[in-house]
Parts: structure tokens; sequence; C-alpha cells
């Protein structure tokens, strides 16, 4: 059976996401095969990275974390974007990963020197 969390408590699960990411978290865009949770980046090329808002978030409301401004420049490198990567502003300290389709992004491929842009980004903590 599954459980189920009353919508305090899904905030709280989200709002954890903000206070592990802090201020300026890096978002990264990768092409291949996602790695396990936090696992080495090995054979990926790294497509494009974005600056995260300070702070990352405002508090979850509703059972959904929005993000704040997303601040890209040019594409990294060419090829088409399969999963994304948070770590925090040190570059190397892991958040979370997830797959590409999760967000509402202007693009899946990506040109080297092209803009990116991330129209919006939102979590949500559902009950099965």
């Amino acid at each position: 059976m599954s459980h189920g969390y009353d919508v305090s408590i899904r905030n709280q699960m989200l709002d954890r996401i903000t206070a592990r990411a802090g201020n300026a978290a890096l978002l990264r865009f990768f092409d291949g095969v996602q790695p396990a949770t936090g696992g080495a980046i090995t054979t990926q090329v790294k497509l494009a990275e974005g600056v995260c808002g300070t702070p990352f978030a405002p508090a979850a409301a509703l059972a959904v974390l929005t993000l704040n401004a997303i601040t890209f420049g040019n594409a990294l490198a060419s090829g088409i974007g399969t999963w994304f990567r948070v770590v925090q502003s040190d570059g190397t300290t892991f958040v979370y990963d997830a797959p590409i389709s999760d967000m509402n992004l202007n693009q899946t491929v990506f040109t080297a020197g092209q803009p990116v842009t991330l129209t919006s980004y939102t979590i949500t903590e559902g009950n099965p």
C-alpha cells in the first residue's frame, strides 16, 4: 500500500530541496544516459549550465515548488539533452537528478553557442 501525505508534509519535503540547493545552485543539462542518482558523469556531455536564483525557490505551496529564475547563457556543446543535475554553488555537492522531460524547456536539442532559455520549472510532490 502506498503512503499518502498531508499537503503540509509534502510542502516541507519540497522545501528541503530549496534548503539543500542553497543560493545560486547550478542546473546542468546533459546528453546520454542518466547515471544512478548522484553517480559519476563519465561519457555524458554537459550541454548547458544555468545559475539558479537566490533563494532557489520560495516556500512550496499546495505541494508545488516553483523555482525562481534561472540564468543561462549559451549552450556549451551541441547534442540532445536527456537529463539534468542540480548541484550546489560549489559545483560539486549533489542535490538531485531528473529527466529533462520534467521541465518546460524551450528546447531539448542544444547547439553550441546558441542561447538557452528555461521558461518555467516546478516540482510537484504528489501522493500516489
